[in-house]
């Protein structure tokens, strides 16, 4: 895949005064906002490389490795899956989708970290309920969770991936497949209906704890409609499992890919149509309605967006693994640079000139970051034609 040709950087520092005097932004949005628009370009430094095969000179500024950033979560994605193939097993997986209703959107607005946590302790509370159950499964299974806020269109609509193995460790520490060899899980509407009563349960603490009403008539709309679980069929091989679930660990709301033009007030991108049997759709919007969107997507600050649990949790992993053999692979995988992580997993090396192709580009010196005014403000940066790489 190439180079795209528009970024969520552009749209930043064109348009980021006028969504800023039309849609007021709390602190941790606006340094989001400015380190995405900042990323990549001299506001943030970086170094002068040179050739020592052709003499060829070429300047690389730094990333701002801000995890909402569609530029800076190549490496980190690979160095998650790395450590995942590490630790986990070849076991068959489960791929579930617990969604929230639309009718909670303006509660997850406004309260975006206590709504969060209930999705993820309702999610784990019912796959822990039913894989104790001697009716569905008998024994002790686990689960990564990753949260997604975003559909297609940039609407709000939180969800949770989850990768659950097909099976789990009895009491006596012996591997149990689930019902079928391993081809069915758990009942997807049994799921749903606990899944909401165990989310409304935790919302209706949360509720009166922190004095935010839940009118009746919006908890009587929660309880008569069904939820939504999507269960796929099961996942086989370890390397494929944990590339699968890789696409969704390190994602943010859109990608610099799906951009398809910003010029003239309005931005317009690709989305892809579900219910439509997947067709590639474009929507235009106001640039300022689309950054509203985008923000909508920026997470608490410090937020957990992936979490383990029960025999795949950190605590459990010695005993799921039998003994904890991953410890030195994972400890050379975390000592990985991103340099090393580039060429051994996405199959380019920094060091190569563009000129010979050699890897032999060494750093003259460092280029120190300057401060200045929001990029949003910065005459410079808004008259760049494209971001630098």
């Amino acid at each position: 895949m190439g180079r795209p040709r528009h970024g969520l950087a552009q749209v930043i520092v064109r348009y980021g005064e006028a969504f800023l005097a039309r849609h007021r932004q709390p602190a941790h949005h606006l340094r989001t906002l400015g380190a995405i628009a900042r990323c990549r370009t001299a506001a943030l430094g970086g170094h002068v490389e040179a050739c020592s095969s052709c003499g060829t000179m070429r300047i690389s500024y730094n990333s701002c490795r801000n995890r909402h950033c569609p530029r800076c979560q190549g490496t980190q994605r690979e160095r998650w899956v790395m450590l995942r193939e590490a630790e986990l097993p070849a076991r068959d997986c489960f791929h579930l989708v617990f969604t929230l209703p639309s009718e909670l959107g303006t509660l997850c607005m406004h309260h975006p970290k206590a709504l969060y946590d209930a999705l993820f302790a309702a999610a784990w509370s019912t796959v822990h309920h039913f894989s104790q159950d001697p009716a569905h499964l008998g024994a002790h299974t686990g689960m990564i969770a990753v949260l997604h806020t975003w559909g297609q269109q940039l609407a709000l609509h939180p969800h949770l991936h989850c990768i659950i193995p097909a099976g789990g460790l009895t009491v006596a520490g012996r591997w149990k497949a689930a019902r079928g060899k391993g081809r069915y899980l758990f009942p997807t509407p049994a799921l749903a209906k606990v899944f909401r009563a165990r989310f409304m349960a935790l919302l209706t603490q949360w509720s009166r704890s922190s004095g935010v009403a839940l009118p009746a008539a919006d908890r009587k709309a929660l309880f008569s409609k069904p939820w939504v679980v999507y269960a796929k069929a099961p996942l086989r091989g370890r390397r494929r499992i944990i590339a699968y679930l890789g696409r969704y660990t390190h994602r943010t709301g859109i990608s610099d890919h799906r951009l398809r033009d910003i010029d003239g007030g309005r931005v317009s991108f690709s989305w892809k149509d579900y219910r439509d049997g997947g067709k590639q759709k474009l929507l235009r919007l106001e640039a300022t309605e689309f950054l509203r969107r985008f923000c909508l997507h920026i997470l608490p600050r410090g937020y957990r967006r992936i979490r383990h649990y029960g025999i795949l949790s950190n605590r459990s992993k010695r005993q799921w693994l039998g003994g904890g053999e991953p410890t030195s692979a994972a400890a050379r995988i975390k000592a990985m640079d991103w340099q090393e992580l580039s060429r051994v997993r996405l199959g380019y090396d920094p060091r190569s000139c563009a000129c010979c192709g050699t890897p032999t580009m060494v750093t003259l010196r460092l280029l120190p970051p300057h401060r200045g005014p929001p990029p949003w403000q910065d005459p410079s940066l808004k008259t760049c034609t494209h971001v630098p790489a």
